[in-house]
């Protein structure tokens, strides 16, 4: 299936690194015009899609009229996907002020980004794709606060596919498993903590970005056009397990 994105217009948050980054890169290698933020100085300038044009802009989803300015710059939108977050290890997610950040960042950035666009997006029978979790579909104990975020994201996701359909607004989301990206580098190198993930998935491997990124341009495409309020697993049957 040739997934044709020409013409088309994504705004990508957190798009400068890991799962964000390659979905834009993907993107653009489909013929999207796009759009990455960071939320620092130094996500921004160090950002390199292998010599794609695809432009970076700073962002912090916590800030209402920082995204207003961002968005009020767009003529057009075809494709919000929310990438921008953030966990807290160590059981520093246990601290209130700490939880309360982590859902700030996670589930309440990624509602104002939606509500943000959303006019853009009505005009353009446009889409938007929510970034889950495996940890959408079960519990924590490490990270309660990433955990509940993620959880959230799910109705969140569903909520706004039912409230936008009439405008055309397709709202789905990807539920990642464990994969291949700098923030999983530890648990990697733990033959233990590895080997434990492992052995609970069926296709007995970490994902990749790759493999990531193909849902996520399905889901972005007319190919699933009549597809909205889903949040698909990409986890290689560890949710299920």
């Amino acid at each position: 299936m040739q997934l044709d994105f020409s013409e088309k217009r994504a705004l990508i948050t957190g798009g400068t690194s890991g799962i964000g980054r390659a979905i834009a890169c993907a993107l653009a290698d489909s013929g999207c015009h796009c759009i990455v933020t960071g939320v620092t100085d130094e996500e921004i300038n160090g950002f390199d899609c292998d010599g794609k044009s695809i432009s970076a802009h700073q962002l912090d989803v916590r800030d209402e009229g920082a995204i207003a300015e961002l968005i009020g710059g767009f003529d057009e939108l075809d494709i919000l996907i929310n990438c921008a977050g953030m966990i807290l290890r160590d059981g520093k997610e246990f601290v209130p002020q700490n939880f309360s950040d982590v859902v700030d960042v996670n589930l309440s950035g990624t509602q104002r980004m939606c509500v943000a666009c959303q006019p853009l997006l009505s005009h353009s029978n446009g889409c938007i794709l929510n970034l889950a979790s495996m940890l959408s579909f079960f519990g924590s104990g490490f990270s309660p606060a990433y955990s509940a975020s993620k959880g959230g994201i799910t109705q969140l996701t569903k909520s706004l596919a039912i409230a936008w359909a009439e405008q055309g607004i397709r709202v789905n989301a990807i539920a990642p498993g464990w994969i291949e990206t700098a923030l999983t580098a530890g648990l990697r190198e733990n033959s233990e903590r590895s080997e434990t993930i492992l052995d609970r998935t069926p296709m007995n491997r970490w994902g990749t970005t790759d493999d990531v990124t193909g849902a996520a341009l399905f889901l972005c495409s007319e190919a699933a056009s009549f597809i909205t309020g889903v949040v698909l697993p990409v986890d290689g049957g560890y949710s299920i397990a």
